[in-house]
């Protein structure tokens, strides 16, 4: 059988909205987690790299500063003892800038081409500490990263540095942080969808097992478990096993009413097969009306009981092929054939006992009514199986076919029988979640076409 099967297709929920998904649920969770994460990380590697970036670019301008005030020379006169214009100090308008003032004398770097700092007020005060950051512009009216040292005789010394000595760096870096961080989140994506699946994965074999319980296949859930979900199993066993308990108990009711209403009933048919205690042979009728209608409704019950959460498997190649042996020595004065085709391995969800009773029923039936022919063919047919029972007889119309199939209705007095077969049959079949076809055969006759579950 090829179809889904019926306990894999998810709950669709109240008012047919989609059942939640557990595995969307953790997926989801994990994402917004793994997002949360690597944002938090990017803005703090983010602040790590500015703080690294500028302390290493004011560590350049404070080692400028102090080499400004190292080779100032001693006295009044404000004059370098060896020159500082070493690169990038060298390259006009690079924003790489020096400047020592002290009143109106000034010292300049060849990068400024005579023109000044523009430092914005409040300088540092005069301190022999180490140079301390400042606002100011270029000659051109640029933003620069100012460091600013003021010594006690009131010289100030500025090294400055370009906005962008700092932006680029960091944009560079940032960039490669993004894609670090953008594969980092695809590798963690990766891993928790790995992790649920993982995760979720004896659910989906809890399933598996389940579906094959309910399918026959096997009697209880393995007890190999997670030790999570071995607590499930464990209830989803006992529910088993309280069921069986209660299937038994219940067929021995069934049991002991066909004991109990058997004897009556047979007492009552041989009373009244008097002529005397029944002329007409009316009660005699009625009784034996009654007794097949227990009969038909305890093998009701019985099925019924037999349908519940755990079905038997029974192969059909067996059983056919022996009703079909037998069927033909019982009807072997009208040397009827009996062919049987069967497909390997196909078996059926239903009880040993009520397969045969089915069977035997639309067989014999094809037996009785053949010209010398009859046919059974089974195979796998969504949802389930079906077994076709052909004969080369007269066949039946389709008003025929309808009363056919009612308890109790014999379409021909002259042949053996009491009208039940193929109404037990139907409701056997039904009980199982099956049913009986009726239709014209390729041989000519009826076909009786039986689908149970798979």
């Amino acid at each position: 059988m090829t179809g889904q099967d019926p306990a894999a297709r998810p709950d669709p929920g109240p008012a047919g909205a989609p059942a939640p998904s557990l595995q969307r649920r953790l997926l989801a969770a994990a994402l917004v987690l793994i997002l949360g994460a690597l944002v938090v990380a990017g803005l703090a590697i983010g602040l790590i790299l500015d703080r690294f970036v500028r302390g290493q670019l004011d560590a350049r301008l404070d080692a400028q500063v102090a080499a400004l005030v190292a080779g100032l020379e001693p006295g009044g006169a404000l004059r370098l003892d060896r020159a500082l214009d070493g690169p990038p100090f060298d390259r006009p308008g690079s924003g790489w800038y020096w400047q020592v003032r002290r009143g109106g004398a000034a010292l300049r770097s060849g990068s400024l081409s005579g023109h000044d700092l523009a430092l914005a007020a409040p300088v540092p005060a005069p301190s022999e500490n180490r140079p301390r950051p400042a606002d100011g512009v270029g000659p051109r009216g640029e933003a620069l990263i100012l460091r600013v040292l003021v010594l006690p005789d009131a010289t100030s010394v500025a090294a400055s540095a370009p906005r962008a000595a700092l932006q680029r760096p960091l944009r560079e870096a940032g960039l490669a942080l993004a894609a670090s961080l953008g594969v980092l989140g695809l590798c963690l994506a990766a891993g928790a969808v790995a992790q649920v699946r993982l995760g979720l994965r004896p659910l989906d074999r809890l399933r598996r097992d389940l579906a094959d319980v309910r399918a026959g296949r096997r009697a209880r859930v393995p007890e190999a478990q997670p030790a999570e979900i071995r607590p499930l199993s464990a209830e989803v066993n006992a529910l088993l096993d309280q069921n069986a308990a209660q299937l038994a108990q219940a067929r021995t009711h069934v049991a002991n009413l066909a004991h109990g209403l058997k004897t009556p009933l047979a007492t009552m048919g041989l009373v009244l097969s008097d002529p005397a205690r029944d002329p007409d042979g009316r009660l005699a009728r009625l009784v034996g009306t009654m007794d097949r209608s227990v009969r038909h409704h305890l093998r009701r019950a019985r099925a019924g009981a037999r349908g519940g959460a755990v079905r038997a498997r029974t192969p059909l190649a067996g059983p056919l092929r022996d009703l079909a042996a037998a069927l033909e020595r019982l009807h072997a004065d009208k040397g009827v054939a009996v062919t049987v085709a069967v497909a390997p391995g196909l078996a059926a969800a239903c009880d040993p006992q009520d397969l045969d009773e089915m069977l035997g029923n639309l067989i014999d039936n094809a037996c009785q009514w053949c010209r010398g022919a009859v046919r059974i063919t089974a195979g796998a047919a969504e949802p389930g199986i079906r077994i076709a029972v052909e004969d080369d007889g007269p066949g039946l119309d389709p008003e025929a076919m309808a009363r056919a199939a009612r308890r109790g209705q014999r379409l021909d007095e002259t042949v053996p029988g009491h009208g039940f077969g193929l109404a037990i049959t139907t409701e056997l079949a039904e009980l199982y979640g099956g049913g009986l076809d009726l239709g014209r055969a390729p041989l000519g006759g009826l076909m009786a076409t039986l689908r149970l579950p798979g």
